[in-house]
């Protein structure tokens, strides 16, 4: 298995719920990074992103620390009461995950934005097109922390019936995005989907997410 495209997601005793962005957990999760576009081609330094997963028996979590140093694109009227539909048109950091391994076509899509803002997706890619249930609804939370040149945004999503708890050892499909700026360069991706336009929706491109 190449290296390159596994994360290895880090057991903790604690639920690492989105809100407890400076957990000392956090610190014991391997990095990963998201510093290209979704062509391949290197991002600027200041649209670099790190991000760790770490995961207990009630949840996982992603926490995406990102360099800021441009205007941030956002809701000028913000509600995290319910799910933000277009939530991708402004700035946003996202989760692609598949559970089964062995049906990458169906996935889930979690958003959140600086503001907290959040949106989940159930997603089906069938042969007459993507299928995509807004109406999904998987309990995730969303926190943000605007920083000076930095921006921390983390996701939590518990354990369900559209997403098990996984065992020690399993490994999912997932990959991962930031949502920056504007025009084509600001869609990045930790693995690249290479399509001719901006795509984030190329499962055969996901990467591996290994439970730990």
């Amino acid at each position: 298995m190449d290296k390159a495209n596994v994360i290895e997601a880090h057991y903790c005793p604690i639920d690492p719920a989105s809100n407890l962005l400076d957990h000392v957990e956090w610190t014991r999760a391997q990095p990963i990074y998201i510093n290209r576009d979704w062509s391949g081609a290197e991002a600027p330094v200041h649209r670099h992103a790190e991000v760790r997963i770490i995961w207990s028996d009630e949840s996982m979590g992603v926490r995406f620390v990102c360099n800021q140093t441009e205007p941030l694109i956002i809701s000028a009227n913000p509600q995290v009461e319910k799910k933000t539909i277009r939530l991708w048109d402004r700035d946003v950091c996202e989760l692609f995950l598949a559970p089964d391994p062995e049906d990458s076509n169906r996935y889930f899509e979690f958003e959140a934005a600086p503001t907290g803002e959040w949106i989940d997706l159930d997603i089906q890619l069938t042969p007459s097109g993507r299928k995509t249930d807004f109406n999904f609804h998987s309990g995730m939370t969303a926190a943000a922390h605007i920083g000076a040149d930095r921006l921390v945004i983390g996701i939590n999503v518990p354990w369900s019936h559209n997403i098990p708890k996984p065992q020690r050892g399993e490994t999912w499909r997932c990959n991962l995005f930031r949502c920056i700026g504007v025009g084509n360069e600001r869609y990045l991706a930790w693995q690249p989907t290479y399509t001719e336009e901006p795509n984030f929706h190329v499962p055969e491109a996901f990467g591996r997410l290994s439970f730990g």
